[in-house]
């Protein structure tokens, strides 16, 4: 067996499972998750009617480098949303099966085992993919403190010259995952200096990126924030997204990389061996989804309408703040966050997730300790109820 599996920590919802055994949830309230950012608006109906015309592609094995009209569409949704001059769809754009298999995958192409002391520097706190594909690559993670002094702004500054000497890899979440910042161009252009100085490759996950909650204030890509920076031939650079969120269809298992062609050409030679092609009928329903803003407008609308009425309410007991962006609540517990979080199921049958879980100890402190991750992903009456329930459990515990 691979040693390097012996160095996986267990999955955040494994975590949950295990602090929930033995409770029995008063079975009078209805089970209400707000645990797992799964979307739950309805998969828009183009969608699904691309994917069941699209069915008759069955009968052939798929390209992993993905139907040229899908590149074509992803290129075209990119220079649309984020302002870019033109993109190669042939070189600069490869469809994946989601964004975590990419964010994953790449990783395992990008990182030199090899060569010593190999660093991949994550924020803290993270989506744990980031740090299971750079322990499974052969490298260590190197964590940078994200908490409520910076306005959870990654501590950037706070990383020693000789860690990103031999760092190989940087994982940034913008819009972030679990706290909602959205990165400013300042902040890219310090990043991109950074990789000019030491040669790391930047993978910007922007699976949130169309969560946001002002029509006039888009987020930033990084692609982006690249040609603003007189970079646009996005070195060392690539961008991650998916429809899961956007359009809500996660099991769709559907989404892009984009960026550095030199990158993009080796990565591609990388999914050639783990059987990375996108079915054709998954693809018929991607280019309908990127081909299409009116659906991703609403959806915007319901996140925006349901974080107007519902923050305001947490807010009101528990420290949390509005986010710029996605679909979660980062809220500060009274106490510790994983007694509160058993003690809310307990008692109001609602499910959220301990921060600690989706964090790290590292330099003396972990940042998601004392904080829950609140996913107000599920249809507007039962994001209510169940933060009816938040409310008062927390009215009642201080």
């Amino acid at each position: 067996m691979n040693p390097r599996l012996d160095l996986l920590h267990p999955y955040p919802f494994e975590r949950l499972r295990a602090l929930f055994a033995g409770i029995t949830p008063d079975p009078a309230k209805t089970p209400i998750s707000l645990s797992i950012g799964e979307p739950k608006h309805r998969t828009p109906q183009l969608v699904l009617d691309a994917l069941a015309a699209g069915g008759a592609g069955l009968a052939n094995y798929p390209m992993t480098a993905g139907a040229p009209a899908l590149r074509g569409a992803i290129a075209s949704w990119l220079v649309r949303r984020h302002s870019l001059p033109d993109l190669d769809a042939a070189t600069q754009v490869l469809p994946t099966l989601g964004s975590r298999e990419a964010l994953f995958g790449f990783a395992q192409a990008i990182v030199d085992a090899s060569r010593p002391n190999a660093k991949v520097v994550v924020p803290n706190p993270f989506y744990q993919i980031y740090e299971g594909a750079a322990l499974l690559a052969g490298a260590e993670p190197w964590y940078v403190n994200a908490d409520a002094s910076r306005g959870f702004a990654p501590d950037w500054a706070s990383v020693p010259d000789d860690v990103w000497r031999h760092t190989q890899l940087l994982y940034v979440c913008s819009p972030d995952n679990p706290t909602g910042r959205v990165a400013a161009l300042d902040e890219w252009q310090k990043l991109f200096a950074l990789s000019d100085r030491h040669g790391f490759v930047i993978a910007a996950d922007e699976c949130y990126s169309e969560i946001y909650f002002d029509e006039a204030r888009p987020t930033l890509s990084a692609l982006s924030a690249a040609v603003r920076s007189g970079r646009e031939d996005f070195r060392r650079l690539i961008a991650f997204g998916s429809l899961s969120k956007r359009s809500n269809a996660p099991g769709l298992r559907s989404g892009y990389v984009a960026g550095d062609a030199a990158l993009v050409k080796r990565f591609l030679l990388y999914r050639t061996y783990p059987g990375s092609a996108m079915s054709p009928a998954v693809a018929a329903a991607s280019i309908a989804a990127w081909s299409d803003e009116a659906h991703v407008v609403e959806n915007r609308r319901k996140y925006a309408q349901k974080f107007a009425t519902l923050q305001p309410r947490v807010a009101g007991v528990l420290e949390c703040p509005m986010p710029d962006a996605a679909f979660y609540l980062w809220a500060r517990t009274p106490g510790d966050d994983t007694a509160f979080a058993r003690a809310l199921y307990a008692q109001e049958n609602v499910i959220v997730l301990p921060g600690s879980f989706i964090a790290r100890e590292a330099h003396g402190a972990n940042p998601g300790r004392d904080r829950v991750r609140i996913a107000l992903v599920a249809e507007p009456d039962e994001c209510a109820e169940g933060i009816a329930r938040l409310v008062e459990f927390a009215r009642r515990s201080r």
